[in-house]
């Protein structure tokens, strides 16, 4: 394999990235990104892929999540707080339950990209650029040209918000993000246990380790990653988040991101879904992570409800195959999109995002192997109408009430309140179980 660098990601065939009209310009904008400071620090990124690694032995659960792609305009700091403060309750709902800690992973500061199926759509019967996410154009119309120039806002926003969730988490007291509101979940036959637990929760006097968080996104443009890398002593890390992943759209094994991937040393997420061959996620992991590294690699496996025994449970013998350890996690929203009949708009059932989390952990109990976190798409905003079901019923009819996301539909507060809840009930079960069975 011939020497990596910053740059020999330009010499494979790159997938999904936005193209520059004016080159003069992007190369401006790429050598001012260059020289900024690092949002993150490499020690940051290697405190994560310790903890990865203890997720992926069962000593650790990762709870991940956050917006489908951020938007600048909720760059708020109340947006951002709220944020914040469901992934640390979703977190301690897991740890409380189960007795097990977790890891938390934003999708934030830097979740500004999309990946699309074609690089233009026909809205009113124009020809336009496809939307790929506020650092690359806008959602109106009339801003669809992709900008360079927007990968410096979308720098600059992203440091506005971990500057802002960095001196939260420095000043409030853990006490103040357990204020968990389970009113929604009032129509749970599991109500009453909830409500103990939110109470048993809210007394726990918990150290300032709870409230510790990690950044992500999926690193997809990757002329704005290669100027967010640095070298720190002899190794190379995108300093732009403590963990990046390959997209399942962006994964190709001769591919550019692979050849990017393979030379940065941040703990790296993998999205497989049911077009991943056995012989191909070998050969990836082969090349991500030659050495053997505990914690280097999570696999983010999205197959939706219903395809889970079949898929996983070949993935997992191809894994144990080739002799690396992984982390594994599963995606349960991305394999689960469906179209509302009755106005047409994208969305998600709750249920099945669980029932796919179920599945998982079932297969990975069959085939011994372990499930080491669960990746969602959610906002802590409340009144947020964009995915159905969940205890508080939502319906085809009330998506139109609230429905924000540019991209993709995520579960709002109470939804993902009541996925944490199931979920961990359901690992408190496994574990049971098991120790029943010694």
């Amino acid at each position: 394999m011939s020497a990596w660098t910053t740059a020999s990601w330009q010499s494979k065939p790159a997938c999904q990235m936005a193209e520059w009209e004016d080159e003069a310009l992007a190369t401006k904008v790429l050598d001012k990104l260059g020289k900024l400071p690092p949002l993150v620090q490499a020690s940051e990124c290697e405190k994560l892929q310790q903890r990865l690694a203890e997720a992926g032995r069962g000593e650790r659960f990762i709870i991940q999540g956050g917006d489908c792609a951020e938007r600048f305009i909720d760059c708020e700091a109340d947006r951002l707080e709220t944020q914040l403060k469901l992934i640390l309750q979703m977190g301690a709902i897991v740890e409380h339950v189960t007795g097990m800690p977790t890891v938390r992973i934003c999708r934030i500061a830097g979740q500004y990209g999309k990946p699309r199926s074609k690089p233009t759509e026909v809205v009113d019967g124009k020809e336009v650029m496809s939307f790929k996410g506020d650092n690359i154009n806008g959602f109106e119309i009339k801003d669809r040209k992709w900008d360079p120039e927007r990968l410096l806002q979308g720098y600059f926003h992203s440091t506005a918000t971990l500057n802002f969730l960095r001196s939260y988490v420095s000043s409030a007291e853990p006490a103040d993000c357990t204020n968990i509101d389970i009113n929604a979940l009032r129509a749970s036959k599991d109500y009453a246990e909830i409500a103990s637990d939110v109470r048993a929760i809210r007394a726990k006097d918990s150290g300032k380790d709870v409230m510790d968080f990690f950044t992500a996104h999926e690193a997809m443009q990757l002329d704005l990653e290669e100027a967010l890398t640095r070298k720190v002593g002899d190794k190379y890390y995108n300093l732009s988040a403590h963990l990046v992943w390959i997209g399942d759209r962006t994964r190709q094994v001769n591919g550019a991101h692979l050849e990017y991937f393979r030379g940065i040393s941040n703990p790296i997420g993998v999205k497989v879904g049911p077009s991943m061959k056995n012989d191909e996620l070998k050969e990836l992991l082969q090349i991500l992570n030659p050495t053997k590294e505990e914690g280097r690699i999570m696999i983010i496996t999205r197959y939706g409800a219903g395809k889970v025994e079949a898929m996983l449970t070949e993935h997992i013998k191809a894994v144990k195959e080739c002799g690396i350890p992984v982390t594994w996690q599963c995606d349960a929203v991305h394999g689960n999109g469906i179209v509302a009949e009755s106005n047409k708009y994208k969305t998600r059932r709750v249920e099945d995002c669980v029932q796919e989390i179920l599945e998982c952990m079932a297969v990975h109990k069959k085939c011994g192997s372990i499930l080491g976190g669960i990746h969602l798409e959610f906002t802590g905003q409340k009144t947020v109408t964009e995915c159905l079901g969940g205890c508080e019923g939502m319906t085809e009819a009330m998506l139109t009430k609230n429905y924000e996301t540019y991209c993709d539909p995520r579960f709002n507060y109470s939804q993902s309140i009541e996925a944490a809840f199931t979920v961990a009930g359901e690992m408190l079960h496994e574990r049971a179980a098991k120790r029943a069975r010694k």
